[in-house]
């Protein structure tokens, strides 16, 4: 039997007990895991874009980067709305969120609406996200993938936004470090 090893004397800061957000269980089915981990990464989000003076927010902080934190909540809306609503649930009955055939961009080149609005789009997107989600009877059921036409699971799409999140709560880091050099959320 082994011994018991004493903790590391210099843990990494526990960012989420701090800020309000839920922690990741250690323990959890797939499922579970997944969405816990997902729901951690769009707070992430949230808490990037949250006290950023508002004629900040649609400025393209890291040229040559077009990014900023307008475009982001505005594109990761539509994320949210393709995958689940679109992709997954199949309901296209309403059109997509910052996006058309003959303007694919707008939505990190049209930032001239109201950056509350858009937050409250990219929440309320969120929320019927998770409402597809938990109502699904398993990872494994499936919609169908828009470019290929194949069937893609429940599984393989929380999986791709947790993807997305990540890269872009990067990229939210950066730009929230250029207006007032917070760090770490």
């Amino acid at each position: 039997m082994t011994e018991p090893t004493a903790p590391p004397l210099n843990l990494a800061q526990p960012w989420a007990a701090a800020d309000g957000r839920e922690t990741p269980p250690l323990v959890g089915d797939e499922r579970e895991i997944l969405t816990s981990y997902l729901d951690f990464h769009r707070e992430t989000f949230a808490l990037k874009c949250a006290g950023v003076p508002v004629e900040q927010l649609s400025e393209r902080l890291v040229p040559p980067s077009g990014l900023s934190l307008h475009g982001l909540v505005r594109h990761l809306a539509g994320v949210e709305q393709w995958w689940l609503e679109i992709q997954f649930a199949g309901d296209e009955s309403r059109p997509q969120l910052y996006y058309s055939d003959d303007d694919p961009e707008q939505d990190f080149e049209r930032l001239d609406g109201d950056f509350a609005a858009d937050l409250a789009v990219w929440r309320s997107q969120v929320e019927h996200s998770r409402r597809i989600a938990a109502e699904a009877p398993s990872l494994d059921a499936t919609g169908i993938h828009k470019a290929s036409g194949q069937p893609v699971s429940l599984r393989r799409i929380l999986v791709h936004l947790l993807a997305e999140y990540a890269r872009h709560n990067g990229h939210a880091d950066l730009l929230r470090e250029r207006v007032d050099g917070a760090t770490g959320y």
